[in-house]
């Protein structure tokens, strides 16, 4: 299968692109530098060269490639996110949730390339229920002000994949190299730096995905015909409370203080309390069912304790 990556050199990107690789799939990446695309090519993929907010560009660049599959991973996260400016510090990944997801289901039509599969995100879900959201729950009905935008750009990438018949990959908080919680990313530093306590009972509920994992599942996903939303997250849902000490622990440090909801609202604003406090994890089980996959590190804990208590690990 020839496979359409837009995102190839992203950190979930750069471990898709060696195991389609390595499982037969021609590869075709999405670069906007010469050295970025330099990079795919010593892996042994293609590359086509254009910016996925240029529309013309972009149906171009699909027409190209002629690809069988077109795989949406984009994003222009930041290193490290300010809470209380996350709609500034998401603002391009918003446009390329939305204006990028158009162009790339538009060129994917236009080829007539048969699957899209889109990376969406399993910690939307309206918060506060009994058990892990399934598929089927509702995303956050009011949510702070701050991640109004993201959420509504979330709902455009699910819509538009919808409508070009694709499948939306939701992934929870990744993990593994070139990530924040990689040992040298920007959340472990906060966490050493004992800058990231629990707020209030340390409420808030993360699902977890290794960057392997979700690569693992979209090699899997284009093996399907299966569409609709998808939980590609781990199988231990944990509270800010449980996970956060023994990352800490990992990382050799004290463990993180306590510090009420109002004094942490006036330091992260009102989305970082929501975020330590009222998110729900996501259940993978229709994951494992539709794309017989299962996630290579079950729990956060062998995760975590692959990348961070034996550094280089896979």
């Amino acid at each position: 299968m020839r496979v359409f990556v837009a995102g190839a050199t992203g950190v979930i990107g750069s471990r898709l692109v060696p195991l389609l690789l390595s499982t037969g799939h021609d590869v075709i990446g999405l670069a906007r530098s010469q050295d970025a695309g330099a990079g795919l090519e010593r892996l042994g993929a293609d590359v086509v060269h254009a910016d996925a907010l240029d529309h013309a560009a972009m149906r171009h660049a699909v027409r190209v490639a002629a690809p069988d599959a077109v795989v949406h991973l984009l994003t222009a996260i930041p290193a490290r996110i300010d809470p209380r400016r996350l709609s500034r510090d998401f603002a391009q990944t918003n446009r390329l949730r939305t204006q990028g997801t158009i162009n790339l289901v538009d060129a994917a039509a236009q080829t007539g390339a048969k699957r899209v599969i889109t990376l969406g995100s399993a910690s939307v879900y309206e918060p506060n229920g009994p058990d892990p959201a399934t598929e089927d729950v509702p995303f956050w009905h009011r949510p702070p002000k701050e991640f109004i935008p993201v959420l509504d750009a979330l709902r455009e990438l699910e819509a538009l994949t919808a409508e070009a018949g694709g499948l939306v990959l939701r992934v929870g908080h990744l993990y593994g190299p070139g990530t924040i919680y990689a040992r040298n990313g920007s959340f472990l530093h906060q966490v050493q730096s004992r800058n990231v306590p629990i707020v209030g009972q340390g409420t808030g509920t993360f699902s977890f995905t290794h960057i392997d994992d979700a690569a693992r599942a979209i090699v899997a996903a284009l093996e399907t015909t299966a569409d609709g939303a998808l939980n590609v997250v781990d199988d231990e849902p944990a509270q800010v409370g449980e996970w956060l000490p023994v990352l800490a622990d990992l990382l050799d440090v004290p463990p993180p203080v306590h510090i009420p909801v109002q004094m942490a609202r006036s330091a992260f604003g009102s989305w970082g309390v929501a975020f330590m406090t009222e998110l729900r994890g996501a259940d993978n089980t229709n994951a494992k069912r539709v794309l017989d996959w299962s996630p290579k590190y079950p729990s956060w804990r062998q995760g975590f304790e692959a990348e961070l208590a034996h550094p280089g690990s896979p």
